[in-house]
């Protein structure tokens, strides 16, 4: 997590009302030169200034093409630092991209560090010689670093809804046949839960076919042995969401106890055991696709962050569906809930003035390697009519 320096008094004094009217004033007159990015996660009084609403990446997109449409020349992100890192690796060198708090961070991404990771591939590699092809995958959560140590290394990124095809697609060797007799292993970074339930959906046994690889572990390989190495065909970093994590089997068992008929749909994110007791699992889009499409007088509990399951409930409300979270613990992202209106305002305000604050730039080089993997990404599951390669306008 990056410091940020307190902001001047003036906007920690100002009301909700205030800072709602002067942001509102701000973002007219920066018109067309500004976008705004607001995630899921986002608490409502952000939110309501976001041009664009979505996941990480989906933002991210959003906000490329509307610089190409309308030439943007900032991007202001209301989310925490990795996704600010993608919304730059997507946008030319002359667009700005700002992260109104810069404590704003995502613990799970914290938990892959570059030189672990490096560190963590030589040994395995070393490991398991030429006999064996080890190909890196790791989540649209991570840092851009490790985003970029994926594509150097033959490797891809993946989202939480795509997680599937990219794993089918190192499976079978990524972008080179596999050798004769040779095989092939994934290094998932940096969600353990999100690699272990994506793994089990395509019928690999989560104690058998998986090991978990904790970079802190005071013994070489983690603590596994060789056999353990070619016998597994998932390594999955010791990572995790600290939001999905509160969720337990015990609250799924609840929930059906309390309220007959529900259905149970949960992120991913959370550990395989609440997985396999939930109805349904889906990406941030996929339970929000999931509730809009629910029936009249169906009772859906959702295992994801509270400020989105809120707002989902307050909107099918009005359809007649009834949406709760899965549990009654407080599941927020404490990080991005740093944004918030007097951080919005200072950002749009030094910006009016002429000033960028809270710049979020990857390096050339990161950004090159970062954009490799990502566009294997969109090639492997690209869909008719849509762009299979990001082509950033410099």
């Amino acid at each position: 997590m990056l410091w940020q320096p307190p902001l001047p008094p003036r906007y920690t004094a100002m009301s909700d009302e205030q800072l709602a009217k002067a942001i509102t004033s701000r973002k007219e007159q920066l018109g067309s030169n500004l976008v705004i990015l607001g995630h899921h996660y986002q608490q409502d009084d952000v939110i309501q200034f976001a041009d664009f609403t979505g996941d990480s990446f989906k933002l991210s997109q959003l906000a490329a093409q509307r610089v190409k449409q309308a030439g943007a020349k900032h991007v202001v992100f209301a989310g925490v630092h990795f996704m600010a890192e993608s919304a730059d690796i997507l946008t030319p060198d002359n667009v700005t991209v700002s992260l109104p708090d810069l404590g704003a961070g995502c613990s799970m991404a914290d938990m892959a560090d570059h030189d672990d990771t490096n560190d963590a591939w030589q040994q395995i590699t070393n490991a398991l010689g030429n006999a064996t092809r080890v190909i890196p995958i790791c989540y649209m959560n991570c840092t851009a670093a490790i985003k970029a140590f994926c594509g150097q290394h033959g490797g891809a990124v993946c989202t939480s809804s795509n997680c599937d095809k990219i794993f089918r697609w190192a499976l079978a060797g990524g972008d080179e046949p596999l050798k004769e007799n040779q095989d092939v292993k994934i290094l998932f970074l940096p969600d353990q839960h999100l690699g272990r339930n994506t793994a089990a959906a395509l019928g690999y046994d989560p104690v058998t076919a998986m090991a978990v690889w904790d970079p802190k572990h005071p013994e070489p390989l983690s603590g596994l042995d060789e056999d353990d190495l070619r016998r597994v065909t998932f390594l999955l970093w010791k990572g995790h969401c600290s939001v999905h994590k509160l969720f337990r089997p015990e609250h799924v068992d609840q929930i059906r106890a309390q309220w007959p008929g529900v259905k149970v749909i949960v992120h991913p994110e959370c550990c395989y055991e609440v997985a396999q007791k939930a109805d349904m699992t889906g990406s941030t889009e996929g339970i929000i696709k999931a509730i809009q499409a629910a029936p009249p007088g169906s009772r859906w509990a959702v295992g994801t962050e509270v400020h989105m399951v809120n707002r989902l409930a307050n909107e099918s409300a009005k359809r007649g569906v009834t949406v709760r979270m899965l549990s009654d613990c407080q599941c927020l992202c404490t990080t991005m809930y740093r944004i918030n209106m007097p951080h919005l305002l200072w950002t749009l305000d030094n910006l009016a003035e002429g000033n960028v604050v809270n710049q979020i730039k990857v390096d050339p080089e990161v950004k090159h390697w970062a954009l490799i993997a990502l566009n294997r990404m969109l090639k492997i599951t690209a869909q008719p009519d849509t762009p299979s390669v990001l082509v950033p306008q410099n």
